[in-house]
Protein backbone atom coordinates (compact mmCIF):
# COMPACT_ATOMS: atom_id res chain seq x y z
CA UNK A 1 0.00 0.00 0.00
CA UNK A 2 1.26 3.78 -1.13
CA UNK A 3 0.00 6.62 0.80
CA UNK A 4 -3.21 8.52 -1.14
CA UNK A 5 -4.32 10.50 2.01
CA UNK A 6 -2.04 12.68 3.69
CA UNK A 7 -3.33 14.91 6.80
CA UNK A 8 -0.90 17.64 7.69
CA UNK A 9 -1.26 19.38 11.91
CA UNK A 10 0.76 22.29 12.24
CA UNK A 11 0.51 24.90 15.21
CA UNK A 12 1.16 28.00 16.18
CA UNK A 13 3.63 29.05 13.55
CA UNK A 14 5.58 32.40 12.24
CA UNK A 15 8.54 31.23 10.62
CA UNK A 16 9.94 28.03 8.44
CA UNK A 17 8.58 25.62 10.33
CA UNK A 18 4.79 26.90 8.16
CA UNK A 19 6.77 26.99 4.69
CA UNK A 20 7.85 23.48 4.85
CA UNK A 21 4.43 22.25 5.79
CA UNK A 22 3.15 24.62 3.08
CA UNK A 23 5.61 23.20 0.69
CA UNK A 24 4.97 19.48 1.25
CA UNK A 25 1.33 20.09 1.10
CA UNK A 26 1.01 21.56 -2.67
CA UNK A 27 4.33 18.95 -3.32
CA UNK A 28 1.93 15.81 -2.59
CA UNK A 29 -0.88 17.68 -4.08
CA UNK A 30 0.74 18.18 -6.86
CA UNK A 31 1.62 14.10 -7.50
CA UNK A 32 -2.43 13.82 -7.04
CA UNK A 33 -2.45 12.79 -3.67
CA UNK A 34 -5.34 14.41 -1.10
CA UNK A 35 -4.00 16.41 1.13
CA UNK A 36 -5.81 18.41 4.18
CA UNK A 37 -3.85 21.03 6.45
CA UNK A 38 -5.08 21.08 10.24
CA UNK A 39 -3.82 23.89 12.20
CA UNK A 40 -5.01 27.26 13.65
CA UNK A 41 -6.89 29.83 11.77
CA UNK A 42 -4.19 32.52 11.50
CA UNK A 43 -2.13 29.90 9.33
CA UNK A 44 -5.06 29.11 6.47
CA UNK A 45 -3.84 31.78 4.46
CA UNK A 46 -0.12 29.67 4.06
CA UNK A 47 -2.25 26.86 1.98
CA UNK A 48 -4.06 28.64 -0.71
CA UNK A 49 -4.34 25.10 -3.09
CA UNK A 50 -5.61 22.46 0.02
CA UNK A 51 -8.35 21.68 2.21
CA UNK A 52 -8.05 23.53 5.61
CA UNK A 53 -9.80 22.88 8.49
CA UNK A 54 -9.13 25.14 11.81
CA UNK A 55 -8.37 23.69 15.12
CA UNK A 56 -6.94 25.98 17.86
CA UNK A 57 -3.18 24.40 18.33
CA UNK A 58 -1.30 27.14 20.27
CA UNK A 59 2.31 27.03 21.28
CA UNK A 60 1.78 26.88 24.84
CA UNK A 61 0.02 24.92 27.25
CA UNK A 62 -4.05 25.46 28.10
CA UNK A 63 -5.32 22.38 29.10
CA UNK A 64 -9.20 23.53 28.85
CA UNK A 65 -8.64 24.74 25.33
CA UNK A 66 -6.07 21.96 24.67
CA UNK A 67 -8.76 18.84 25.44
CA UNK A 68 -10.78 21.07 23.15
CA UNK A 69 -8.47 20.84 20.20
CA UNK A 70 -7.54 17.17 20.85
CA UNK A 71 -11.39 16.65 20.67
CA UNK A 72 -11.97 18.42 17.25
CA UNK A 73 -8.50 16.97 15.78
CA UNK A 74 -10.36 13.42 16.75
CA UNK A 75 -13.54 14.72 14.75
CA UNK A 76 -11.76 16.06 11.71
CA UNK A 77 -8.95 13.17 11.51
CA UNK A 78 -12.27 10.56 11.75
CA UNK A 79 -14.00 11.98 9.19
CA UNK A 80 -10.81 12.62 6.06
CA UNK A 81 -9.98 9.24 6.96
CA UNK A 82 -5.86 9.46 6.05
CA UNK A 83 -3.59 7.25 5.31
CA UNK A 84 -1.12 9.07 6.94
CA UNK A 85 -0.70 11.92 9.59
CA UNK A 86 2.36 14.18 9.36
CA UNK A 87 2.41 16.64 12.71
CA UNK A 88 4.85 19.36 13.12
CA UNK A 89 6.07 20.52 16.07
CA UNK A 90 5.85 19.08 19.59
CA UNK A 91 2.46 20.63 20.71
CA UNK A 92 1.19 19.62 17.13
CA UNK A 93 2.69 15.83 17.56
CA UNK A 94 0.87 15.49 21.07
CA UNK A 95 -2.48 16.52 20.32
CA UNK A 96 -2.27 14.81 17.02
CA UNK A 97 -1.39 11.25 18.92
CA UNK A 98 -3.96 12.24 21.87
CA UNK A 99 -6.85 12.26 19.12
CA UNK A 100 -5.54 9.04 17.73
CA UNK A 101 -5.09 7.23 20.76
CA UNK A 102 -8.21 4.19 20.75
CA UNK A 103 -8.74 4.33 17.05
CA UNK A 104 -7.90 2.12 13.98
CA UNK A 105 -4.95 5.19 13.55
CA UNK A 106 -3.05 5.96 10.35
CA UNK A 107 0.13 6.28 10.37
CA UNK A 108 1.82 8.97 12.19
CA UNK A 109 4.62 11.33 11.67
CA UNK A 110 5.97 14.07 14.25
CA UNK A 111 8.59 16.37 12.70
CA UNK A 112 10.66 18.37 15.66
CA UNK A 113 11.74 21.70 14.10
CA UNK A 114 13.09 23.35 17.25
CA UNK A 115 14.87 22.80 20.28
CA UNK A 116 13.58 22.13 24.06
CA UNK A 117 12.35 26.16 25.20
CA UNK A 118 14.87 27.58 28.04
CA UNK A 119 12.91 27.69 31.71
CA UNK A 120 12.51 24.56 34.04
CA UNK A 121 9.18 24.67 33.76
CA UNK A 122 9.07 25.10 30.02
CA UNK A 123 11.52 22.38 29.92
CA UNK A 124 9.69 20.05 31.63
CA UNK A 125 6.64 20.27 30.02
CA UNK A 126 8.89 20.21 26.44
CA UNK A 127 10.27 17.03 28.09
CA UNK A 128 6.64 15.49 28.50
CA UNK A 129 5.56 16.21 25.05
CA UNK A 130 8.87 14.46 23.77
CA UNK A 131 8.22 11.37 25.58
CA UNK A 132 4.67 11.28 24.47
CA UNK A 133 5.62 11.67 21.04
CA UNK A 134 8.58 9.74 20.83
CA UNK A 135 6.57 6.47 22.04
CA UNK A 136 3.64 6.71 19.86
CA UNK A 137 4.90 7.91 17.02
CA UNK A 138 5.43 5.97 14.01
CA UNK A 139 8.02 7.41 12.80
CA UNK A 140 10.10 11.03 13.72
CA UNK A 141 12.02 13.37 11.55
CA UNK A 142 14.11 15.85 13.01
CA UNK A 143 15.54 19.29 11.53
CA UNK A 144 19.29 18.41 13.19
CA UNK A 145 21.45 15.67 14.27
CA UNK A 146 20.84 16.48 18.32
CA UNK A 147 17.72 16.75 18.02
CA UNK A 148 17.53 13.47 16.37
CA UNK A 149 19.49 12.05 19.51
CA UNK A 150 17.27 13.84 22.07
CA UNK A 151 14.57 11.49 20.60
CA UNK A 152 16.15 8.46 20.39
CA UNK A 153 16.68 9.08 23.99
CA UNK A 154 12.60 10.00 24.72
CA UNK A 155 12.34 6.49 23.43
CA UNK A 156 11.48 6.90 19.67
CA UNK A 157 12.58 3.61 18.01
CA UNK A 158 12.22 5.25 14.10
CA UNK A 159 14.16 8.54 14.01
CA UNK A 160 15.47 10.01 10.78
CA UNK A 161 16.62 13.63 9.53
CA UNK A 162 14.19 15.62 7.99
CA UNK A 163 14.52 17.10 4.86
CA UNK A 164 13.98 20.95 4.66
CA UNK A 165 14.74 22.86 1.57
CA UNK A 166 15.05 26.49 0.91
CA UNK A 167 12.92 28.26 -2.17
CA UNK A 168 14.76 27.28 -5.23
CA UNK A 169 17.45 30.14 -6.00
CA UNK A 170 16.56 33.04 -7.54
CA UNK A 171 19.57 35.93 -8.84
CA UNK A 172 18.36 39.43 -8.50
CA UNK A 173 18.16 41.67 -10.81
CA UNK A 174 20.30 44.70 -10.73
CA UNK A 175 18.30 46.81 -10.65
CA UNK A 176 16.78 45.11 -7.79
CA UNK A 177 20.26 44.71 -6.00
CA UNK A 178 20.58 48.83 -6.61
CA UNK A 179 16.99 49.30 -4.58
CA UNK A 180 18.12 47.55 -2.00
CA UNK A 181 21.40 48.71 -1.81
CA UNK A 182 19.38 51.98 -1.88
CA UNK A 183 17.14 51.18 0.77
CA UNK A 184 20.36 50.18 2.72
CA UNK A 185 21.73 53.30 2.62
CA UNK A 186 25.32 52.36 3.68
CA UNK A 187 27.27 55.52 1.67
CA UNK A 188 30.25 53.16 0.68
CA UNK A 189 30.78 51.24 3.98
CA UNK A 190 30.74 47.53 4.59
CA UNK A 191 27.28 45.69 4.86
CA UNK A 192 26.66 42.95 7.54
CA UNK A 193 23.34 41.40 6.70
CA UNK A 194 20.75 39.54 9.18
CA UNK A 195 17.85 37.61 8.05
CA UNK A 196 15.46 36.19 10.53
CA UNK A 197 12.56 36.22 12.74
CA UNK A 198 13.34 38.99 15.66
CA UNK A 199 13.08 36.43 18.70
CA UNK A 200 15.42 35.56 21.14
CA UNK A 201 16.43 31.87 19.55
CA UNK A 202 17.88 34.06 16.59
CA UNK A 203 20.62 35.50 18.86
CA UNK A 204 20.20 39.12 17.08
CA UNK A 205 20.83 40.81 20.53
CA UNK A 206 24.26 38.83 20.05
CA UNK A 207 25.26 40.43 17.03
CA UNK A 208 24.06 43.93 18.14
CA UNK A 209 26.59 43.52 21.02
CA UNK A 210 29.27 42.12 18.28
CA UNK A 211 28.77 45.39 16.42
CA UNK A 212 29.58 47.22 19.22
CA UNK A 213 33.29 45.81 19.19
CA UNK A 214 33.26 46.40 14.98
CA UNK A 215 32.50 50.05 15.64
CA UNK A 216 36.13 50.60 15.83
CA UNK A 217 36.92 49.73 12.06
CA UNK A 218 37.39 52.80 10.06
CA UNK A 219 34.76 52.87 8.14
CA UNK A 220 32.15 50.77 10.50
CA UNK A 221 29.90 48.38 9.18
CA UNK A 222 26.11 48.85 8.89
CA UNK A 223 24.48 45.88 10.16
CA UNK A 224 20.76 45.39 8.39
CA UNK A 225 18.43 43.20 9.90
CA UNK A 226 15.44 41.94 7.49
CA UNK A 227 12.46 40.68 9.55
CA UNK A 228 10.41 41.25 12.30
CA UNK A 229 8.67 39.84 15.53
CA UNK A 230 8.02 40.26 19.01
CA UNK A 231 11.73 41.59 20.24
CA UNK A 232 11.40 44.57 16.89
CA UNK A 233 11.15 47.50 19.56
CA UNK A 234 13.63 45.99 21.94
CA UNK A 235 16.56 45.25 19.81
CA UNK A 236 15.73 48.74 18.18
CA UNK A 237 16.17 50.01 22.35
CA UNK A 238 19.41 48.23 22.56
CA UNK A 239 21.07 49.33 19.09
CA UNK A 240 20.21 52.76 20.12
CA UNK A 241 21.73 52.72 23.42
CA UNK A 242 24.80 50.92 22.43
CA UNK A 243 25.35 53.47 19.69
CA UNK A 244 26.07 51.02 17.13
CA UNK A 245 24.15 51.63 13.01
CA UNK A 246 21.29 49.12 12.86
CA UNK A 247 19.11 49.36 10.13
CA UNK A 248 15.59 47.31 10.63
CA UNK A 249 13.95 46.58 7.46
CA UNK A 250 11.06 44.70 8.53
CA UNK A 251 9.66 41.85 6.50
CA UNK A 252 11.39 41.97 2.93
CA UNK A 253 10.72 39.78 0.16
CA UNK A 254 14.03 40.90 -1.89
CA UNK A 255 16.13 38.61 0.25
CA UNK A 256 18.27 37.69 -2.79
CA UNK A 257 18.95 41.16 -3.59
CA UNK A 258 19.93 41.90 -0.25
CA UNK A 259 22.09 39.20 0.29
CA UNK A 260 24.16 40.64 -3.33
CA UNK A 261 24.02 43.84 -1.88
CA UNK A 262 26.13 42.81 1.77
CA UNK A 263 29.72 42.24 2.04
CA UNK A 264 29.08 39.39 5.05
CA UNK A 265 25.88 37.37 5.82
CA UNK A 266 25.61 36.48 10.25
CA UNK A 267 23.26 34.13 11.44
CA UNK A 268 24.00 34.48 15.28
CA UNK A 269 21.26 32.12 16.17
CA UNK A 270 20.98 30.40 19.98
CA UNK A 271 20.00 27.36 17.75
CA UNK A 272 19.22 26.41 14.68
CA UNK A 273 17.48 23.46 12.52
CA UNK A 274 17.74 23.71 8.88
CA UNK A 275 17.80 27.57 8.57
CA UNK A 276 16.51 28.97 5.08
CA UNK A 277 18.59 31.89 5.36
CA UNK A 278 22.02 29.87 5.52
CA UNK A 279 20.90 27.91 2.53
CA UNK A 280 19.79 31.07 0.81
CA UNK A 281 23.33 32.53 1.56
CA UNK A 282 25.43 29.24 0.45
CA UNK A 283 23.10 29.45 -2.94
CA UNK A 284 24.24 33.20 -3.48
CA UNK A 285 27.84 32.21 -2.49
CA UNK A 286 27.95 35.16 0.27
CA UNK A 287 30.72 35.00 3.46
CA UNK A 288 28.77 33.71 5.75
CA UNK A 289 29.19 33.87 9.80
CA UNK A 290 27.05 31.41 11.50
CA UNK A 291 26.61 29.99 15.28
CA UNK A 292 27.90 26.34 15.81
CA UNK A 293 24.62 25.28 17.05
CA UNK A 294 21.83 22.80 16.12
CA UNK A 295 21.89 21.79 12.14
CA UNK A 296 23.99 24.47 10.78
CA UNK A 297 27.69 22.70 10.89
CA UNK A 298 25.97 19.78 8.57
CA UNK A 299 24.76 22.30 6.63
CA UNK A 300 28.10 24.64 5.77
CA UNK A 301 30.63 22.12 6.46
CA UNK A 302 34.24 23.14 7.81
CA UNK A 303 34.89 25.71 4.60
CA UNK A 304 31.61 26.91 4.17
CA UNK A 305 31.88 29.60 6.85
CA UNK A 306 33.15 30.77 9.41
CA UNK A 307 31.12 29.05 12.46
CA UNK A 308 31.54 30.40 16.17
CA UNK A 309 30.10 29.40 19.57
CA UNK A 310 26.58 30.76 20.06
CA UNK A 311 26.12 33.46 22.28
CA UNK A 312 29.18 34.85 22.17
CA UNK A 313 29.52 38.64 20.46
CA UNK A 314 33.91 38.70 20.44
CA UNK A 315 33.88 35.48 18.66
CA UNK A 316 30.96 36.68 16.15
CA UNK A 317 32.96 40.08 15.77
CA UNK A 318 36.16 39.06 15.29
CA UNK A 319 35.21 36.45 12.09
CA UNK A 320 33.17 39.21 10.57
CA UNK A 321 36.34 41.50 10.98
CA UNK A 322 38.37 39.01 9.73
CA UNK A 323 36.43 38.74 6.36
CA UNK A 324 35.78 42.21 6.33
CA UNK A 325 39.66 42.72 6.24
CA UNK A 326 40.98 39.99 3.80
CA UNK A 327 38.64 40.21 0.66
CA UNK A 328 40.18 36.93 -0.82
CA UNK A 329 39.40 34.84 1.90
CA UNK A 330 36.10 36.11 1.70
CA UNK A 331 35.81 35.65 -1.68
CA UNK A 332 36.86 31.75 -1.21
CA UNK A 333 34.31 31.26 1.08
CA UNK A 334 31.63 32.54 -1.41
CA UNK A 335 33.24 29.62 -3.74
CA UNK A 336 33.03 27.10 -1.33
CA UNK A 337 29.76 28.17 -0.69
CA UNK A 338 28.41 27.87 -3.64
CA UNK A 339 29.92 24.67 -4.19
CA UNK A 340 28.87 23.26 -0.73
CA UNK A 341 25.11 24.57 -2.39
CA UNK A 342 25.24 22.10 -5.25
CA UNK A 343 24.41 19.58 -2.57
CA UNK A 344 21.40 20.79 -0.88
CA UNK A 345 18.00 19.52 -1.32
CA UNK A 346 15.77 20.31 -3.73
CA UNK A 347 11.74 20.95 -2.97
CA UNK A 348 10.97 18.29 -5.20
CA UNK A 349 13.29 15.53 -3.45
CA UNK A 350 12.21 17.20 -0.21
CA UNK A 351 8.72 15.90 -1.10
CA UNK A 352 9.38 12.89 -2.52
CA UNK A 353 11.72 11.50 1.04
CA UNK A 354 8.52 12.39 2.82
CA UNK A 355 6.56 10.37 0.82
CA UNK A 356 9.11 7.72 0.91
CA UNK A 357 8.53 7.54 4.70
CA UNK A 358 4.79 7.42 4.53
CA UNK A 359 5.19 4.23 1.90
CA UNK A 360 7.67 2.91 3.78
CA UNK A 361 5.23 2.58 7.19
CA UNK A 362 2.42 1.97 5.10
CA UNK A 363 4.11 -1.40 4.02
CA UNK A 364 5.29 -2.59 6.97
CA UNK A 365 1.64 -2.06 8.51
CA UNK A 366 0.22 -3.92 5.67
CA UNK A 367 3.37 -6.88 6.23
CA UNK A 368 1.89 -6.76 9.73
CA UNK A 369 -1.86 -6.96 9.08
CA UNK A 370 -0.94 -9.77 6.28
CA UNK A 371 1.09 -12.09 8.89
CA UNK A 372 -2.16 -12.36 11.03
CA UNK A 373 -1.83 -13.06 14.82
Amino acid sequence: MTASRICYVIGTTAGGTGRHVEMLARGCAQRRLAVNVLGPASARGLFPDVTFDAVDIAHRPRPPRDVASVLRLRRLLARHAPDVVHAHGQRAGALSVLALAGTRRPATVVTVHNAAPPGAVAGAVYRALERLTARRADAVLCVSPDLADRMRRAGARDVSLAVVPAPPAVSPSAGATGRARADIGAGGRPVVLAVGRLAPQKGFDVLIEAMTILARRDPAPVLVIAGDGPLASQLADRSRAAGTDVRFLGQRADVPALLAAADVVAVPSRWEGQPLIVQEALRAGRPLVASRAGGIPRLTGEDAALLVPPGDPAALASAVDALLDDHVRARALGTAALARARALPSESEAVDAAIAVYDRLLIAADAVRSAGP
